[in-house]
């Protein structure tokens, strides 16, 4: 069966020390129970393995009970042992419970691993933000890429284009009425009149549902709130319509792409460009046939450009960057990607006509821009989609025996910082500073910048000594640590006032992450 990258960073996790929860997040339909139960078939650790899926049993002191049946298990083995929850989100305040008792097993030393995941990743965040803290690991579970589709089930590019990347719907590409039927009944309405709902109280879920099919059938299109008050039945105003445009992004199929600036408060009122998070969603909106989208030129266009855009999207997640489109006046481009410094810019030769000079123009105002033509002889479309194209200057350099500089040190600490911070780790989101100075490596912490006072945020990291966690790109026998540990002697962690948080030598963390 076919296996996820998610399924081997899953397994590596859970054969760490215990240290976070591991918390699966993603759209409905995208294989985050199947991953779990492929990683885990891979550990020799004993695990309790529960489901939430049943409404009548479900409740907090179920939660407790199942907790109490997996510290049994550490209990017996004097080991380590695995609680996964499945369907965690249909326990009422189940993230405080889960605070209680992972808490208890932090104080009491018990080696009890946890695996959440959920098939609403709107709840999830929600009971996340409200009480885990500092106490979890996001591992994300996207669409599927064009890579996995063509891998697990022998897409061609016109293939993942019109029945996108959801693993489920795969089997009924032969039958078109019997894959839309799939598409709608399993995902788009669950997820709205489920996830959604259930989330958000939505005075309009007519309205919300309007908007989704509308966006999705204008997807890679830029409309105005303006323009779609007037196409949408009962719109309310243009605050409602952001705000439903909102939280089905946070749902997974459909968001809207502010246009790239500096300036946020004319990032936050720009015109959004529709974006559906996979383009089976599109071609669902729009209820056209694969011989429709051969012949109709400009709605291939838009799909490419979907395709593209949700490939970004989905690496955007993971990877800790943002995705904007640029306009000025008559000049665009599709896509602006930016990570901390570095901006690239994407334009999508799809087929359909439009204006041309947007690169040159984007170049003229941001030229330190790396930028790409994705669909041209330099850049094909399917090479892009298979992920044969780094996205940005400083994943180009390839590792040899050439010395880092101090740049490219501070660049892999701050690259390993916004990964983890993407992935929900508070220790890194509260990261202010990275340097490189006499061969040391320092990076600054400030919790304040979270509204989180000094001795809470001690409370709640794992680690006694934060170099520990602050030095992990030296720690491993991978190509980075052994390319950046010749010229660093070691990490200091610190207060954003100058208080030591620890200090480890190179050696030292390098014996912390390889047993050596």
């Amino acid at each position: 069966m076919f296996q996820r990258e998610l399924v081997s960073i899953l397994k590596r996790r859970l054969e760490e020390p215990r240290q976070f929860i591991q918390i699966i997040v993603g759209p409905r339909q995208t294989g985050k129970t199947t991953a779990v139960n492929q990683a885990l078939e891979k550990i020799n650790i004993p695990i309790h393995y529960v489901s939430a899926d049943d409404p009548v049993l479900i409740s907090q002191s179920w939660l407790k009970n199942e907790w109490e049946q997996a510290r049994l298990l550490c209990e017996s083995n004097k080991k380590e042992a695995i609680l996964v929850v499945d369907e965690i989100q249909k326990i009422p305040q189940w993230s405080s419970i889960v605070k209680l008792m992972w808490d208890e097993d932090t104080r009491y030393g018990t080696s009890l691993k946890v695996v959440l995941t959920g098939s609403s990743s709107l709840l999830l965040k929600k009971g996340m933000s409200e009480s885990l803290m500092g106490r979890f690991e996001l591992l994300y579970s996207p669409h599927w890429c064009l890579k996995e589709c063509s891998d697990a089930f022998g897409y061609t590019l016109e293939e993942f284009l019109y029945f996108g990347g959801y693993p489920g719907a795969a089997k009924q590409r032969d039958d078109i009425e019997r894959w839309r039927r799939y598409i709608n009944t399993s995902i788009v309405e669950p997820t709205i009149s489920q996830d959604v709902l259930q989330m958000e109280e939505v005075r309009k879920p007519m309205l919300m549902r309007a908007l989704f099919y509308m966006g999705a059938a204008y997807s890679a299109q830029e409309l105005s709130y303006v323009k779609l008050l007037g196409q949408l039945q009962d719109a309310g105003n243009t605050v409602t319509l952001a705000h439903y445009l909102e939280l089905l992004e946070r749902a997974g199929i459909l968001c809207g792409l502010q246009k790239f600036t500096h300036e946020k408060v004319r990032q936050r009122k720009s015109s959004p460009r529709f974006m559906v998070y996979d383009t089976s969603l599109m071609v669902l909106a729009a209820d056209t046939t694969p011989t429709q989208v051969i012949s109709d030129t400009v709605f291939r266009g838009h799909l490419v450009e979907s395709a593209v855009g949700a490939y970004l999207l989905a690496r955007s997640q993971e990877e800790g960057f943002k995705v904007y489109y640029w306009r000025d006046c008559n000049q665009e481009v599709d896509f602006v990607l930016q990570k901390g410094m570095s901006i690239t810019a994407l334009e999508v030769k799809s087929g359909r006509v439009k204006g041309t000079g947007g690169t040159l123009a984007f170049l003229k105002n941001y030229p330190q821009a790396l930028c790409y033509t994705v669909g041209s002889k330099t850049c094909p479309l399917e090479d892009f989609l298979l992920g044969r194209v780094e996205l940005f200057k400083a994943t180009e350099r390839q590792l040899d025996a050439t010395p880092p500089s101090a740049m490219e040190i501070i660049g892999e600490f701050e690259d390993f910082i916004s990964e983890r911070a993407a992935s929900g780790v508070l220790l890194a989101q509260v990261v202010s500073n990275v340097s490189y100075n006499d061969r040391m490596v320092r990076v600054t912490f400030n919790p304040a910048s979270k509204g989180i006072k000094v001795g809470v945020f001690l409370s709640l990291s794992p680690f006694s000594n934060l170099a520990e966690f602050a030095g992990t790109p030296i720690a491993f026998n991978d190509r980075v640590g052994k390319w950046l540990r010749p010229e660093i002697d070691g990490v200091e962690a610190l207060l954003d006032d100058g208080a030591s948080l620890g200090t480890l030598t190179t050696a030292e963390l390098y014996r912390l992450g390889t047993g050596d």
